[in-house]
């Protein structure tokens, strides 16, 4: 058999076909270990998407019942709560709110609203619409500058408080029947003796004068204790005046420097609290300071000295008045804001107590530091503003 020899361009074309053969098939080999390692990605991020879309699908879910369950709390609150976004509109009211204002109050303005229909009361925070007494307290919402309004209807519970502060007050008449009565019969029998003695024929004008001017000073006595009880038994209506801190001083200093003069006892004043104001009644606050000037004067003998010092310390007014009197007993500073309670045998024992009234009436307190042989001091404690800037 004849053997065929290839020619040597067909050997060279098997060999090229060869290895393009060969190539193919690695490409192919690469292609498909590819696309299988694709497969498995692709795989794997589906899965990691179902998880993720679950995950999404859950927390919809949570919020959605939040949400909910937000708004069935809302609208089952008995107090109203109120939305206010940073144009000053109502974005959002509950139907407690609308019904305390009687009207649907979203898209209203709310300085509007509240300027048409709420009046102011002695007491900060609260107000008055219609029949109703509001407590509204003011938070911020968002840095956007929107606020939420919760508003509560106190009413009941202000008539309450003031039905029991009339019956403290009526029990406390109780206890003042005997000491009023020994507080009244002192002056009025002095009176009564000088008023005797102006009677006489023979009597000459400079002892007539002088007998005229202590019967007019014990009557004056009498009327301030009358006014003291009368004061208690009543209570002080608040009002709604912006004092500055510095004016309340200078009143009551001008109302007791005579006195002082006429003791012979030292009286400084110093008002270290700048622009601070307090809201309230101007008449009821210096009468309160003046109380505790008086208190002090008393407690000093001729020679000593009353300082009246007013600072702001975290937004709090305080006014202080200390003397260089003897102090008070330990046993005796527990009981000194009682009503009747007196140690000097003058006057009803209610001026600290009434102090203390208006102190708290205007949403403050009083603070007592005593040391005895080294002089007391009582502080007045007020909220205290440096402007008068509520919103409505």
């Amino acid at each position: 058999m004849n053997q065929v020899v290839p020619m040597p361009g067909q050997e060279l074309k098997a060999q090229e076909l060869q290895r393009a053969f060969d190539a193919f098939n690695q490409v192919s080999l690469a292609l498909t270990r590819s696309y299988q390692g694709l497969q498995g990605r692709v795989e794997s991020l589906t899965a990691e998407l179902a998880v993720a879309n679950g995950e999404l699908r859950r927390q919809f879910e949570e919020k959605e019942a939040l949400s909910e369950r937000l708004s069935l709390l809302l609208k089952a609150l008995p107090a109203g709560v109120v939305v206010v976004d940073s144009a000053a509109c109502v974005s959002e009211a509950n139907p407690a709110a609308a019904q305390m204002f009687g009207q649907e109050m979203v898209g209203e303005g709310w300085l509007k609203l509240a300027q048409a229909r709420l009046v102011a009361t002695e007491a900060p925070d609260e107000w008055q619409l219609d029949s109703r007494r509001l407590s509204i307290v003011e938070s911020p919402l968002d840095s956007a500058g929107g606020r939420i309004l919760l508003i509560h209807d106190i009413t009941a519970a202000h008539g309450l408080k003031s039905d029991l502060e009339r019956s403290q007050r009526l029990a406390a008449m109780g206890e003042m029947a005997a000491s009023l009565a020994h507080q009244l019969r002192t002056p009025l029998a002095a009176a009564l003796l000088y008023s005797a003695n102006l009677g006489q024929a023979d009597l000459g004008d400079a002892a007539r004068l002088r007998f005229a001017s202590k019967a007019t000073a014990q009557l004056k006595r009498l009327e301030r204790l009358i006014q003291e009880v009368l004061l208690f038994a009543r209570g002080e209506s608040i009002g709604r005046d912006i004092t500055p801190a510095r004016l309340l001083l200078a009143d009551a200093a001008q109302t007791v420097e005579p006195l002082f003069v006429d003791k012979g006892v030292s009286f400084r004043v110093a008002c270290d609290a700048g622009d601070a104001t307090v809201t309230g009644s101007r008449k009821a606050l210096v009468g309160a300071v003046v109380n505790l000037l008086e208190n002090a004067l008393q407690a000093c003998a001729a020679n000593g000295e009353v300082a009246l010092a007013a600072t702001l310390v975290g937004g709090q007014l305080r006014i202080g008045v200390r003397d260089t009197g003897a102090g008070i007993a330990p046993e005796v500073q527990e009981r000194v804001f009682e009503p009747f309670f007196t140690t000097s045998g003058y006057g009803t024992g209610l001026g600290l107590a009434i102090a203390l009234g208006v102190a708290r009436a205007h949403g403050g307190g009083m603070e007592l530091n005593s040391i005895p042989g080294k002089g007391s001091e009582f502080v007045i404690v007020l909220p205290a503003q440096m402007v008068a800037d509520r919103d409505y």
